[in-house]
C-alpha cells in the first residue's frame, strides 16, 4: 500500500515558516544592528547619570497603647501585601552562661512549636493555604516576630500573628527536634575554615565568655528544658517591651482598631530581664595584642582576621569612620589596590571600623590568602593601617570615598518597609529618627584632615590581636616573625563533648 503523500500538510506550514523566518530576521537586526546604527562604546569615565533623589520619609502614624506598646503605620498600596514586625526588647546576652543557646531556641519556638489555639502543624497548613508567613527569632541584642501576608487576608494572619506574641505553646516534640538540630550545627561548626576565623576572633576580642562571642556546646544544649523557654519568654515578650510596625495596603482608620482590638487588652506581668550591666555596655578587650594560630593541615591557604574593639554608631566621629571605610576597603580602596591588585597577595581582602548600636563593635581588617603568602599579606595590611594613621589621604580619594557612601545612601530608603525598619531600629535602640540624615550631613562635610584625625584616634596597632586560620607547616615565613618577642598561641578548636 503506498504512502499518503504529505505534500498537503507542507503546504499548509509555508505561511508558518514564513512567519518565523520575518520574526527570526527582525530580532536578528535588533540585537547585531548593521554598523551603520550601532551605538559607539564609550569609556565609563565618560557616562552621565543623572543625580540620585532626595530621600523623604514618607508620611507615617505613632501611636502608644496603654500597656505601653509603641506602634508605626505606613500605607503602601502599589501591592496587595501587608508585612509588620515587632522588636522584642530581649536578647542572647541575657541568657544564662550555663544555658547559650535559650535565647535563640525561645524565638524559634515561638513559631515552630505553634500556638495555644493552633498546634504546629496546623498553624502551619493555615498559613500555607493564605500563602502568608510568621516567623520568629531572638538574636544577640532583640528579639523579632515578623508577618507577611495578602491585603485581602490580613486580618486572618494578624490574629495568627498575636497567638504566636501572645500564646506561643512550646510543643515539646518541636523543643527536642531544635536541640537535635543544635547538636547537629555545634557537630559541623568547625567545616567551614572562615567561620572558625570569624568565632575565634569574637573571642580573642570580646573574651570566651562574653555572650558576644561564647558559643553553644554539647552540655548548655542538654541543660535547656521548656520551662527555661516558658520564663526566657515570660521574662522579654511583655507589651511595655515591644514596637510594633506595619506597612503596606491598608487604611489606617482600619488598622489601628484592628491593633487595639487584638492588643490593647494585654498586660504586662511585670516579669522582666535585667537592666545591661555596665559590662554588657562597655566591653573591655580580652587580648591586647598578640599573634595566635588555628593549625589547620588540610588547609591550602589561611584566613586571616586581624583587628580590636570598635565602636558605637551614635559616636559623633561615626560618619567620618565610614568615610576612612571607604578609602580602605572595597573596590577602589587601598587595601585592594594595593594588597590584592599590585602585590598579589590576597584572593580576597577588606578593613572597616565595625560599630553596633549599644555596645562596641569590633574594627577588622584581613582576608584570605596562600598559605605562602600569609607573613607578607598580614604585614601588608598592618602597613596600610599605619599608613593612614600616618599621612593624609588625597582629594581624589577622599570625593570617591564620600561619593560611594553618599550614592549608596538612597538604597537605605528603597522601600517602604525599609524605611519602616529603620524608623523602628532607632526606636528602638533610642537613636533621634533622623540619625541617618544627621550621618548623611556629616558625610558631606567631612574633609581630608578629619579622616586622618579619626584614623590617629581609633586605629590603634599596638592593640592588633592577629589570627590565622591555616596549615602551620605550609606557612613560611613562619608566624613567629610578626612578633619576635611573643610566642605565637595556638587555639585549640576541639569541640567539647558531653560528660
Amino acid at each position: 500500500m503506498s504512502q499518503p503523500s504529505q505534500t498537503p500538510f507542507r503546504k499548509s506550514l509555508r505561511p508558518y515558516w514564513a512567519l518565523l523566518f520575518l520574526v527570526g530576521l527582525l530580532i536578528s537586526q535588533l540585537v547585531h544592528p548593521p554598523a551603520s546604527v550601532a551605538a559607539t562604546p564609550r569609556h565609563y569615565t565618560e557616562l552621565e547619570f543623572p543625580p540620585l533623589p532626595e530621600v523623604q520619609l514618607p508620611d507615617y502614624d505613632q501611636f502608644q497603647l496603654d500597656n505601653g506598646l509603641r506602634v508605626y503605620l505606613i500605607e503602601d498600596h502599589e501591592l496587595p501585601l501587608v508585612s509588620g514586625v515587632a522588636l522584642v526588647e530581649t536578647g542572647s546576652r541575657f541568657e544564662p552562661a550555663d544555658k547559650v543557646g535559650l535565647a535563640g531556641m525561645t524565638g524559634a519556638l515561638m513559631r515552630s512549636g505553634g500556638t495555644q489555639n493552633h498546634p504546629p502543624e496546623i498553624l502551619n497548613r493555615e498559613l500555607e493555604q493564605k500563602a502568608a508567613s510568621i516567623e520568629a527569632s531572638i538574636e544577640t541584642t532583640r528579639g523579632t516576630v515578623r508577618f507577611d501576608a495578602l491585603s485581602s487576608d490580613v486580618e486572618t494572619v494578624f490574629d495568627l500573628f498575636v497567638e504566636v506574641l501572645r500564646q506561643p505553646a512550646f510543643a515539646p516534640d518541636q523543643l527536642a527536634l531544635a536541640k537535635n538540630q543544635a547538636r547537629g550545627q555545634i557537630a559541623r561548626r568547625n567545616d567551614e575554615p572562615g567561620d572558625i576565623a570569624q568565632r575565634e576572633f569574637q573571642k580573642l576580642v570580646y573574651g570566651d565568655e562574653s555572650p558576644y562571642a561564647r558559643t553553644m556546646e554539647y552540655e548548655t544544649v542538654e541543660a535547656i528544658e521548656r520551662q527555661d523557654l516558658q520564663q526566657f519568654y515570660q521574662q522579654s515578650v511583655q507589651p511595655d517591651r515591644l514596637i510594633l510596625g506595619v506597612v503596606g495596603d491598608f487604611e489606617r482608620d482600619q488598622m489601628r482598631p484592628l491593633i487595639e482590638q487584638k492588643l490593647a487588652d494585654w498586660q504586662a506581668t511585670g516579669s522582666s530581664l535585667p537592666d545591661l550591666s555596665q559590662q554588657l555596655r562597655q566591653p573591655s578587650q580580652a587580648q591586647q595584642s598578640g599573634v595566635f594560630l588555628v593549625d589547620r593541615p588540610e588547609l591550602t591557604q589561611s584566613y586571616v582576621e586581624l583587628g580590636h574593639l570598635g565602636g558605637v554608631r551614635n559616636d559623633p566621629d561615626y560618619p567620618i569612620l565610614g568615610v576612612m571605610n571607604n578609602v580602605l576597603s572595597g573596590f577602589g580602596g587601598r587595601l585592594f589596590n594595593e594588597v590584592r591588585s599590585r602585590q598579589g597577595l590576597a584572593y580576597s581582602v577588606y578593613g572597616f571600623w565595625g560599630t553596633q548600636y549599644d555596645y562596641p563593635g569590633v574594627f577588622r581588617a584581613g582576608g584570605q590568602t596562600r598559605s605562602e603568602a600569609t607573613v607578607p599579606f598580614i604585614e601588608s595590611v598592618r602597613g596600610e593601617i599605619e599608613r593612614i594613621r600616618r599621612e593624609p589621604i588625597t582629594a581624589e580619594e577622599l570625593q570617591l570615598a564620600k561619593d560611594s557612601t553618599l550614592n549608596s545612601f538612597v538604597f537605605n530608603f528603597a522601600s517602604r518597609a525599609q524605611t519602616l525598619s529603620r524608623l523602628l531600629t532607632y526606636d528602638y535602640y533610642d537613636y533621634p529618627s533622623d540619625f541617618l540624615f544627621r550621618y548623611q550631613d556629616r558625610v558631606k562635610a567631612t574633609t581630608v584632615e578629619d579622616v586622618l584625625r579619626v584614623a590617629q584616634t581609633y586605629l590603634n596597632p599596638e592593640q592588633l590581636v592577629t589570627l590565622v586560620v591555616g596549615d602551620r607547616a605550609a606557612i613560611d615565613p613562619p608566624l613567629d616573625q610578626l612578633s619576635p618577642n611573643q610566642d605565637v598561641t595556638l587555639i585549640d578548636v576541639t569541640i567539647p563533648q558531653p560528660s
